[in-house]
């Protein structure tokens, strides 16, 4: 029987690496995959290139891209009737939305193929992300990335600073970004850096 996996990490963990080393896995095994990632994800867009997924170490992969109104569910069907599906993955799935994180539930339980899912727990707030909610409740397994911070302890937060680095503890639960927005730290230090 498949399983509904979630891989979960703050920033910097390693989650698209590690997507990407279970897509090779599968694809060497002459298996077919199906990547999937946030459409509100496009820096890559304006590069010339189609590594919708790519990954901080350089390695990257071209992907379908979801929004809100993307029936995962169908989607996926459709293309396992065409050829066999043998692994769904899908990248930065914070952003599903819940009926979405509950298609990847019915992927593994009603098509009987995997679905990996990975994606950050908590946004810049220490606030679980809506669909990183769902898929912490519903998932078969779940297991947590380990990213480090500056002091060595495990960065389970992801702390967003402005252009002069200063942390940051307003605005929109999305804002895309990478290490020039984003710094992964420890609770006590990412507590610390919003004055709590």
């Amino acid at each position: 029987m498949a399983k509904l996996y979630f891989y979960y990490a703050s920033m910097n963990a390693g989650k698209s690496t590690t997507l990407l080393q279970a897509d090779f896995n599968y694809r060497e095994r002459g298996m077919k995959t199906m990547l999937w990632t946030a459409a509100i994800d496009d820096r890559s867009a304006g590069m010339g290139t189609d590594h919708a997924i790519e990954s901080r170490i350089g390695l990257h992969a071209s992907a379908h891209r979801f929004g809100p109104q993307t029936d995962l569910l169908e989607r996926v069907r459709a293309a396992h009737a065409v050829e066999p599906v043998s692994c769904v993955l899908v990248d930065e799935a914070q952003f599903l939305t819940r009926e979405q994180a509950w298609q990847c539930a019915d992927i593994a339980d009603k098509a009987d193929i995997p679905v990996l899912c990975y994606g950050l727990r908590t946004d810049f707030r220490g606030d679980l992300f809506p669909g990183a909610a769902i898929l912490l409740g519903i998932s078969d397994t779940l297991v947590e990335l380990k990213a480090v911070c500056h002091c060595g302890r495990k960065a389970s937060m992801n702390l967003r600073v402005d252009d002069t680095g200063r942390a940051v503890s307003e605005g929109a639960q999305t804002e895309i970004g990478g290490n020039d927005r984003y710094v992964a730290l420890c609770r006590r230090h990412f507590s610390e850096a919003l004055g709590r």
